[in-house]
């Protein structure tokens, strides 16, 4: 029992050595493996490992590892330690040293354990022929060809041309379209105007038949459905007006025989009146009669009153129906007048865009030479202590973090002049001989 105790204990802290051992081995990645230096803008993640002897485990030192980034004078800023060159240092001599300085600083017995690991490197830039010059992100083992393909490829002026060509005709198109619609749509507002019955369409010669059947047939819809809901306001209150008209009407006949009890009561009251004075009738006949009297007088004023409203609402009705077509032919001359600007805009804009085609057309039309026939140049721009050098690559030339490539096409008359220079004089001789024959 106290064998397998003591072998437990022996097994256990050389199983966490060689865990953390091979932990921190695999966070150095494979391009570390070389002797490159560390560009400027590199971002590396620092690890700071110790073993402790009382605790028998590795301890990381989160306070000096991180994340950093190496300046523009190839120098990293550590915590503790300051700035640290790392401009001609590859990632096993930068650990020694940083390693080695952390030893002398502490006064530690053994140095601890450092890794670097690059999280990003600095971007490569692609200019010149291309199709889409910019930044790229670099990664090990690019070359010159692969950062061609990142960037889209040789720039291909016939293809941009014939795509610039393509969307002129389809804008020409889509204006057309534009135009048919305005075009439509005014003769619409001017039918709505006049109060025409129906639509009169200019046909225009060129368009597309099919689609201007099909707009000619939408603003047909939108006109009969616009007279149809104007009718049906104008009915509408044409029908109101009609009734409360009956209706004053009616309280006119109210009125009338309100008055003819009105004037029945007062004759009855006379009479009583003359009765209640010589004694031949109760005096309550004489207030009956008088509270009847005032309760018909006070209907006739509510009737009055409501024959007042009665007429005012039917001035109010056709004041209504009377504005209902000025307000219609007031937005119908708003939309008229709104249209009218757009349709000349959409006519310069024709204008316009049909002048770009015609020159597109016309400069396409003399281009000979393909570009895919000419063949590409590539230089690469590099930093190298503290100095920019360029130099002539390939396609299979490998690049390194903040390389600047610029791809160029080589016209063919420079590839003349460059390959036989000294034989231009005398062609140009023969040939100026020949023309002068």
């Amino acid at each position: 029992m106290k064998l397998s105790y003591r072998v437990l204990n022996v097994f256990f802290p050389a199983t966490l050595v060689i865990s953390t051992l091979v932990f921190l081995a695999g966070t150095v990645l494979p391009a570390l493996a070389d002797d490159t230096p560390f560009a400027p803008q590199t971002k590396i993640r620092l690890t700071i490992v110790q073993w402790m002897q009382s605790k028998g485990q590795y301890e990381r030192w989160d306070a000096l590892g991180g994340e950093y980034t190496v300046s523009d004078d190839g120098a990293v800023f550590l915590p503790f330690l300051g700035s640290l060159s790392v401009g001609n240092r590859d990632n096993a001599s930068l650990t020694t040293e940083i390693a080695k300085r952390l030893q002398e600083k502490i006064g530690l017995v053994q140095p601890p354990a450092v890794t670097i690991e690059i999280l990003e490197y600095p971007p490569i830039y692609v200019v010149g022929d291309v199709t889409t010059p910019g930044e790229y992100k670099f990664r090990s083992g690019l070359t010159v060809l692969q950062s061609l393909a990142m960037s889209g490829g040789p720039f291909r002026a016939t293809s941009q041309q014939q795509s610039q060509t393509i969307k002129l005709a389809g804008e020409l198109r889509d204006i057309d379209h534009s135009l048919l619609r305005s075009t439509a749509k005014l003769a619409r507002l001017k039918a709505e105007m006049t109060g025409a019955t129906e639509i009169t369409f200019d046909q225009t010669l060129g368009v597309d038949q099919p689609y201007a059947a099909g707009i000619y047939n939408e603003e047909r819809v939108i006109f009969q459905a616009r007279a149809n809901a104007l009718e049906r306001q104008s009915k509408a209150l044409t029908e109101l007006r009609d009734l409360l008209n009956s209706e004053v009407g009616m309280l006119g006949e109210k009125v009338q025989g309100s008055e003819d009890n009105i004037k029945s009561i007062e004759e009855q009251l006379t009479s009583v009146k003359t009765l209640v004075s010589k004694g031949l009738t109760l005096s309550s006949r004489q207030l009956d009669l008088e509270r009847l009297l005032t309760t018909y007088r006070s209907d006739r004023l509510d009737l009055v009153t409501a024959i007042m409203r009665g007429r005012q609402a039917i001035s109010e009705t056709t004041r209504n129906l009377e504005g209902l077509y000025d307000t219609r032919r007031s937005e119908v001359a708003s939309e008229l007048q709104s249209e009218q600007a757009s349709l000349d805009q959409f006519k310069l804009k024709r204008e316009m865009t049909q002048k770009l085609l015609l020159d597109d057309l016309a400069a396409g039309g003399g281009s000979t030479t393909t570009d895919e026939a000419l063949p590409l140049t590539f230089t690469v721009s590099r930093r190298s202590k503290g100095q920019i050098r360029q130099f002539q690559a390939s396609e299979t030339t490998a690049l390194i973090p903040g390389d600047v490539v610029r791809v160029v096409r080589t016209p063919i008359a420079d590839r003349v002049s460059q390959a036989a220079p000294a034989d231009l004089p005398r062609k140009t001789e023969t040939h100026a001989s020949q023309a002068s024959q």
